[in-house]
């Protein structure tokens, strides 16, 4: 803004007393102070207003005006609260250093003109960076040039001092702004991701607001462009269809009370972030296709030696400058919806996509490059392992499955609400293509066991495959009822109508392999309450616990349960 603005607003109660002919000066901030020397503050082009408070006699305002005018100051307001008129003595050094001053009365706070310049100020910048931002636009949908999210982010940063991070939807940092530090911690992100995804599950439209400690944070949802001209992203048909790829924006800021320009350049940013996120898929198109002609190549029982033919071919491109041909890896996943409305295969494989990669990395497309091909209910990952001598001998896995899952866990689980499940299977490593047929069957099979566990977010891996687990996903459900009612539903009735705790006791008593003075230590009770207790439960069910068949049933319909 101009210094001619300040003056021609009558509500800031400003008087001119020197620099008629500097008016269009330009007015970039404001800045209150009394100190003596304020440079080491001053930026330059501040409207500079102080009380006069440095001022002993005719030279210190002398030396306070060559100090301002050096720093680059657009000009000085000296109010009258504290001296009553501006001493003569600072209007002729101002003059003739040719730095405007104006006169504040002593009716009008600082803080007044402060908030006017501000307002002005923001307005201003917010206007020139959204023509920048839609130059960026343009260059970014041409090509690679505009420099991603980062250099939007840094814009933000420093044109309207915000701190902006772009987060995906297990609140992984793909980016942020380069000046801004600390940056985000890692549960600070999966926080915010897991309350974006539960406010977009609840209808609620962005930017959402949420309050970490003294911070608040606003979440911008990037999903593409305006419909129809309005403010915020497009919705798409089923919320379902996108929430668990759409990445999403963290604004260190609270826009409860955001004027609708400012919102509207929000939304402009997020839609050069979905930009991004577009070109990020496409460069996944050539690993997706690898992973499905192999998933095909698989299906139709092909001879090991095609296979063989496609892993060297997919090789190079997953692990770029490996020398030889890495060992393979094999992971299932199924996102179901209640009703089967909407196709999980999508998002399956774009969880795949984004669960599978090193955690510690950052940016759209990270290290740790898979393949994962999509079904129309599942998606199966192709992970590639460097064949390092000794290091995999099959009996391992080299992508933990209880680890994959810990830190997406809680963004995941708000995002699939009361109707949407995760169920995921991890294979052994195989060391060549006749393995890999028996690696896609044995995570299928480790991802059904995991289905069989209650959750929305659940994994299980290869070793639990030799357990007596392996069998329970495929007892039917009316037979693992009846099974568990017959063994159970006494002990639940007389705990119901006793609160005698049965249940916890036959846990308790088979986890500690029927010790008698363990299990009392556990449940903190005397031996001849835990006997008596035993005692019941054998009564209730006309089962005898110190048989090795009956422990085993108990066993079963507790996990059945």
């Amino acid at each position: 803004m101009r210094l001619r603005a300040l003056l021609e607003t009558d509500a800031l109660g400003l008087r001119l007393l020197g620099g008629e002919g500097e008016l269009d000066r330009a007015v970039r901030g404001v800045m209150t102070t009394d100190l003596r020397d304020p440079s080491r503050y001053l930026s330059g082009g501040e409207l500079v207003l102080s009380g006069l408070a440095w001022r002993r006699d005719a030279a210190d305002s002398e030396r306070f005006v060559q100090i301002l005018v050096q720093a680059g100051v657009t000009a000085l307001a000296a109010g009258e609260a504290e001296l009553g008129d501006v001493p003569e003595d600072l209007v002729l050094a101002c003059a003739r250093h040719r730095l405007p001053l104006f006169a504040v009365h002593e009716s009008v706070a600082f803080a007044t003109i402060t908030e006017h310049v501000v307002r002005q100020v923001s307005g201003e910048r917010a206007g020139d960076l959204a023509a920048v931002v839609d130059r960026h636009r343009r260059m970014m949908t041409a090509g690679p040039a505009g420099g991603g999210p980062d250099v939007v982010l840094d814009l933000l940063g420093s044109d309207l001092d915000l701190r902006a991070w772009v987060l995906s939807p297990t609140g992984r940092l793909i980016a942020g702004p380069k000046a801004a530090a600390p940056g985000l911690p890692a549960e600070v992100c999966a926080t915010l991701a897991a309350e974006h995804l539960a406010a977009t599950r609840a209808g609620r439209r962005g930017p959402h607001r949420v309050a970490l400690g003294h911070t608040t944070y606003s979440l911008f949802p990037v999903r593409g462009g305006h419909p129809g001209g309005g403010r915020g992203p497009r919705e798409p048909r089923d919320v379902r269809e996108t929430l668990l790829s759409d990445w999403l924006l963290a604004v260190d800021a609270d826009a409860g009370d955001w004027p609708a320009e400012r919102l509207d350049l929000l939304y402009g940013v997020t839609q050069l972030i979905a930009v991004e996120r577009d070109r990020t898929d496409a460069a996944r198109t050539v690993r997706r296709r690898l992973a499905q002609e192999v998933l095909e190549l698989l299906r139709t029982g092909a001879a090991p030696t095609e296979i063989a033919a496609r892993l060297r071919v997919a090789a190079p491109v997953l692990l770029p400058g490996l020398g030889t041909a890495p060992h393979w890896q094999v992971v299932v996943a199924r996102v179901e919806w209640a009703g089967g409305e909407v196709e999980g295969g999508p998002a399956a494989q774009a969880l795949l996509e984004e669960i599978l990669v090193d955690p510690r990395s950052s940016g759209p497309e990270p290290s740790g490059r898979i393949a994962v091909a999509c079904t129309d209910d599942e998606a199966v990952a192709l992970v590639p392992l460097p064949a390092v001598a000794g290091e995999h001998d099959g009996s391992e896995t080299g992508t933990v499955a209880d680890t994959l899952l810990e830190t997406v866990r809680d963004p995941l689980s708000a995002g699939l609400d009361d109707d949407g499940r995760l169920t995921l299977g991890v294979s052994a490593t195989v060391h060549s293509a006749e393995g890999l047929r028996g690696a896609l069957e044995e995570a299928r099979h480790a991802r059904r066991v995991a289905a069989a566990r209650p959750g929305r977010v659940c994994a299980a891996g290869h070793q639990e495959l030799a357990s007596h687990v392996l069998l329970l996903p495929f007892v039917p459900d009316d037979v693992r009822r009846a099974f568990t009612a017959r063994l159970l539903d006494p002990l639940r009735d007389y705990d119901r109508r006793h609160r005698a705790e049965l249940i916890p006791t036959l846990e308790a008593f088979l986890d500690c392999d029927g010790s008698w003075t363990r299990c009392a230590t556990r449940l903190h009770l005397h031996v001849n309450t835990l006997r008596y207790r035993v005692g019941r439960i054998e009564q209730l069910t006309g089962r005898d616990l110190s048989r090795l068949e009956d422990k085993v049933d108990f066993f079963l319909a507790l996990r059945m349960s």
